[in-house]
């Protein structure tokens, strides 16, 4: 009967990563936005969040701001591909962010086109949308883009945060299966 308990066990976990793997196609990228990540650092209380979805194609960013010091957003936008810590150029500008110290925003990117793209990203990425897709994709899964709000008074950006690829379910529901065994090793032990 054990032996049984234990096998359903695995079945039901087993249908479980295969259900949450499958359910999500999409990679989210998430960062929280502050002074203190940008170089040089900014003396500023603003914070903001950033999530941003890749399901094929499509870019989605989702972005909430507060508290700019440095005056309304006059720009916004991911910047590709470096490493945390340094500065680089402006991949995908955040066409029609709110010019103000708070708000949100939501925007939906199509990566085929070259318009989504800054002309100096698009040429050094083959000149093709195709290139500039790939680099940024690359940039994303590697931790090499970030997201930045800049105002007048920062015209270098007041809030910035890298982002980071959040687990899918699929690796979640990993880790809980790997988990089973050893519960199961647990209760053994207490028995």
């Amino acid at each position: 009967m054990l032996l049984t308990t234990r096998i359903a066990i695995y079945l039901a976990a087993l249908m479980l990563v295969v259900a949450l793997g499958s359910a999500s196609a999409a990679t989210i990228y998430t960062t929280v936005l502050s002074g203190a990540n940008e170089v040089p650092s900014v003396a500023s209380t603003a914070t903001g969040t950033s999530m941003v979805t890749l399901n094929g194609n499509m870019l989605t960013v989702s972005e909430t701001f507060s508290g700019l010091v440095g005056g309304a957003a006059a720009a916004a936008h991911i910047h590709c591909c470096a490493l945390p810590g340094n500065s680089v150029g402006v991949a995908v500008p955040f066409t029609g962010f709110p010019a103000a110290t708070s708000g949100t925003y939501t925007m939906t990117f199509d990566l085929t086109l070259a318009t989504t793209y800054t002309s100096t990203f698009l040429s050094a990425n083959s000149g093709t949308a195709a290139g500039a897709e790939a680099a940024l994709i690359a940039g994303l899964n590697t931790g090499q883009a970030y997201a930045n709000i800049h105002n007048a008074v920062n015209p270098g950006g007041e809030i910035r945060g890298w982002l980071a690829a959040v687990p899918e379910p699929g690796t979640a529901a990993l880790v809980l299966l790997g988990l089973v065994p050893a519960i199961g090793m647990a209760r053994k032990k207490r028995s």
